[in-house]
């Protein structure tokens, strides 16, 4: 019996050893966990309600339990080499087959596609037409290299002070941009039109004096779009306090402009409901505008909630997706498939899916990888008990051959 007992004691130091093996040849592997081998003590079953008396019958691994535990995140300054801080996998999928992974260096193939090195397909929740993400269907990232359309501007807000001590300009002359006396102040902005060609929209203000009526300041506003005349020109009036009254809402519509590009005409509101007028200083304090031209792609960039955005030279941004997480109710239930990855099984549950930095997921660092999380140290400390417990076990079954031996003498004596 002390043989079995001992050639029980000398498989479980084996693997051991074996479970140590894999831990340290993976101490520098992204997104490994490592292993620990637990045992159990062997005894043959006993009568019930009779007091033992046996002796075991040796030890059995009962479990290579795996060690969720964070593994340290280095910095790589890839946008797509992204770690978990924090609970959570990633999912990625191989021909629709779904997977789970703690390594997260990631790059894009021929057809564009987010994959790791496996060539697995990163998966992510898709955006919708109201700007959210669609959490109940998965789809593998994709990265856009096409151009990113033109919008032609709609909307510019100009917020300018006026001087409230301006000289009346008379009516005659009529208004000519060429022509500065004509005009009190003046100030531009690049505007686009439907095909992302750039125009100069140019505003000239000039005083027209205080309205008997009201009393209040009284401006003229004319438009030249790349110097031409556009549209017809609009009244200003500001309060004895310097606010705009006229018109409500601050906004104006010279009329559409049509470019010589070929593009749709343009339809410009022009915001000047934050304009006042103060002083006997000119200033313009900001000017936006809500058109682009085309862009092309500039770079990828992923937020700590998962959100997947492309950017374009254009100064827009177009969000591509939100990367899907999954967590389990036992993760170590989670079967092993090698390449860092991980199966779903009954003993694991199902995966539970969400998003970054929300519940219990943890939050995505983009351009760093979490490293193994093996402790070398701990490693070798467990190789030493391994190997004098794999020691100890063959002594006692060269103590028992000698027994053996003595016995086997004694009869033949």
């Amino acid at each position: 019996m002390s043989f079995g007992t001992a050639l029980s004691g000398i498989d479980a130091a084996q693997t051991a050893l074996d479970v140590v093996s894999n831990n340290i040849a993976n101490s520098s592997t992204t997104g490994f966990k490592s292993s620990t081998a637990n045992f159990s003590d062997i005894y043959a079953a006993s009568q019930a309600g009779v007091a033992s008396t046996q002796v075991g019958e040796g030890v059995q691994v009962s479990q290579i339990e795996q060690q969720f535990t964070q593994g340290n995140i280095e910095t790589t300054g890839n946008a797509l080499d992204l770690a978990i801080s924090g609970q959570g996998f990633f999912a990625v999928s191989n021909n629709g087959a779904l997977s789970y992974t703690r390594a997260g260096s990631f790059q894009t193939n021929a057809d564009g596609f987010v994959v790791n090195a496996a060539g697995q397909q990163l998966q992510v929740f898709p955006p919708t037409t109201n700007g959210n993400f669609n959490t109940s269907t998965l789809t593998n990232l994709q990265l856009q290299t096409s151009d990113n359309a033109p919008a032609a501007t709609t909307n510019v807000d100009m917020t300018v002070n006026l001087p409230a001590n301006s000289t009346v300009i008379p009516a005659v002359p009529a208004f000519d941009a060429n022509t500065p006396a004509t005009y009190t102040n003046t100030t531009s902005a690049t505007v686009y039109d439907s095909l992302g060609a750039a125009h100069t929209a140019s505003v000239y203000f000039s005083y027209d004096g205080i309205d008997a009526a009201t009393g209040d300041g009284e401006w003229t506003a004319n438009l030249t779009v790349d110097g031409q005349p556009t549209g017809t020109p609009q009244t200003l009036e500001y309060s004895s306090n310097g606010t705009l009254v006229t018109p409500t809402g601050g906004l104006v519509d010279f009329g559409n402009y049509t470019p010589t590009t070929g593009a749709a005409p343009m339809a410009m509101n022009f915001n000047f409901s934050t304009s006042t007028q103060y002083g006997d200083s000119f200033a313009v304090n900001s000017i936006t505008q809500n058109g682009y031209t085309t862009g092309q792609l500039s770079g990828i960039s992923v937020g700590t909630t998962g959100i997947v955005q492309a950017n374009y030279t254009n100064g827009q941004s177009v969000d591509l997706g939100q990367i899907a997480m999954a967590n389990f109710a036992d993760p170590n239930g989670l079967a092993q498939l090698g390449n860092t990855g991980w199966a779903q099984t009954a003993d694991s549950g199902a995966a539970l899916m969400g998003t970054a930095d929300t519940g219990s997921f943890g939050e995505i660092q983009s351009g760093s990888i979490e490293q193994s999380n093996v402790d070398v140290t701990a490693q070798l400390v467990d190789m030493i008990t391994a190997q004098r417990a794999f020691q100890s076990n063959a002594q006692m079954i060269s103590t028992q051959d000698q027994i053996t031996q003595t016995i086997i003498n004694i009869r033949n004596s």
